[in-house]
């Protein structure tokens, strides 16, 4: 069996946490590991870790080299995706991959997977992967359908017909319903929530894809490096729309392993644990006479007094206040801070690098501050700026600094100046991080005044 983990999606439903420079999947909710993380260790009881391709974006590359050096894991793959096509032609390029690189046939196994859900216990898990797996076997798509615990309009629905092996032939999928349908949807009792789960053999996936989507297949019974070259022909589609609504062998097995996709702020307060009020706590906070409310601080106090069934939010640049069963309307909020060009939409102020991350700490006319954070042996690419000067003061660990032709050492609480259009490159040489404090000053300070000529992360 082959694992394929799709791990590419931007996710705005959890902003201000979640952003499309860092989202969700890299997060640590209710854990000590990111839910890209917990997904990876939920399959290796399974399957070799050369079995597993994560699927994402020349963007978030390094983020998923840094949760395998988390996990301990060195020989799974890696499989970018060129352009954002949904998840049809992400899954066709991920087989295709497979059956290239991997060695898969018509008749090996694989399973998709998002890389964001919450499911525990890891045994109960396994046992209902190995028993889908049983039933692909059989010629059929499989998925796993979610009993509802109650009416949800953010997700979709696996209407379930007859009963077919350990679980039924599925009649129809039907898109997020308005709270009306919700409720009809539960009270009927054959409905399930879609998880987004799909396991299915090689041959059955193609044929089905031939014969459903032409448009992806044909392209995708090139080679891998072909599809690549050419996937940004793919339609924008999602294997829902593409294959799985027409298809006629797709099967459901009722999921009664807990899960939770943590796709809105909803979730988060229903996975975390709850003091005898019924609030979630994170952070330094502070609640009197409040119940059933979420508070989640980053950077600073946050004191509430008579909250009830509220979520409150707050990173050091924004602060999101919402009705516990509105958070879904939170997408509605990144879209119009996109519409009026407000960079809080996409950017957070700690920006995570190959080498470690950055944030800002203040800026205004002509100047901008920063904390730059360079993880042992990590290493910035050997750059210019044409419009800024630099200042940087070691406030931890020690920097070797290259400066023009000079290169030296720079030790707590000295410093050093760097001209304008001047090469430099920052190191990290020691075995704790290196913590230094960034003063910019000149007239253009955007990330885009960077001319790299030397770079180890191949960004040059």
């Amino acid at each position: 069996m082959k694992v394929v983990i799709l791990a590419g999606g931007g996710g705005t439903r959890l902003f201000p946490l979640s952003r499309q420079g860092y989202p969700k999947q890299f997060l640590k909710i209710g854990d000590n590991a990111s839910l890209l993380s917990q997904t990876i260790q939920r399959f290796l009881p399974l399957v070799k870790e050369t079995d597993l391709l994560i699927v994402t974006n020349q963007e978030y590359l390094h983020h998923v080299q840094a949760e395998l050096k988390v996990c301990g894991i060195e020989g799974a793959h890696i499989l970018l995706e060129p352009v954002a096509r949904n998840t049809a032609p992400a899954i066709a390029l991920a087989v295709r991959y497979c059956i290239d690189e991997l060695g898969a046939s018509d008749d090996e196994v694989i399973f998709i997977t998002p890389a964001d859900h919450i499911i525990r216990p890891i045994e109960d898990f396994c046992k209902a992967v190995l028993l889908a797996a049983e039933m692909a076997e059989k010629e059929r798509i499989v998925t796993f359908g979610i009993k509802p615990v109650k009416p949800e309009t953010g997700y979709g629905y696996i209407q379930a017909g007859v009963q077919w092996e350990e679980g039924y032939v599925v009649e129809s999928f039907r898109e997020k319903p308005d709270m009306e349908t919700a409720e009809e949807y539960v009270h009927a009792g054959n409905y399930y929530w879609n998880s987004g789960m799909f396991i299915f053999m090689v041959g059955c996936f193609q044929a089905e894809l031939a014969a459903l989507a032409p448009e992806i297949a044909d392209l995708a019974a090139k080679p891998w490096k072909v599809v690549i070259e050419k996937f940004a022909e793919m339609p924008n589609i999602s294997i829902d729309y593409a294959l799985a609504e027409k298809s006629k062998k797709v099967a459901t097995i009722p999921f009664t392993t807990y899960w939770n996709d943590i796709g809105s702020w909803d979730a988060i307060y229903d996975v975390l644990d709850k003091d005898e009020n019924g609030n979630a706590l994170e952070g330094d906070c502070l609640l009197v006479d409040s119940v059933n409310s979420l508070v989640l601080g980053r950077s600073r106090l946050i004191a509430g007094i008579g909250l009830e069934d509220l979520l409150v939010v707050e990173t050091d640049d924004v602060i999101l206040v919402a009705k516990k069963g509105e958070s879904q309307k939170v997408r509605d909020v990144v879209i119009e801070l996109k519409r009026q060009g407000r960079t809080e939409a996409e950017v957070p102020t700690t920006v995570h690098r190959p080498w470690g991350s950055y944030t800002v700490l203040g800026e205004g006319p002509g100047y901008k501050m920063k904390k730059i954070v360079v993880a042992p042996g990590g290493r910035l690419s050997l750059q210019m700026h044409y419009h800024r000067s630099e200042h940087w003061i070691v406030t931890g660990g020690s920097a070797r600094v290259t400066i023009g032709e000079e290169e030296k050492i720079v030790h707590e609480n000295e410093s050093v100046f760097i001209p304008m259009s001047t090469k430099h490159r920052l190191e990290n040489p020691g075995r704790i991080p290196l913590e230094i404090i960034e003063v910019q000053n000149g007239k253009y300070l955007e990330e885009d005044d960077i001319v790299r000529f030397d770079d180890i992360y191949g960004r040059a």
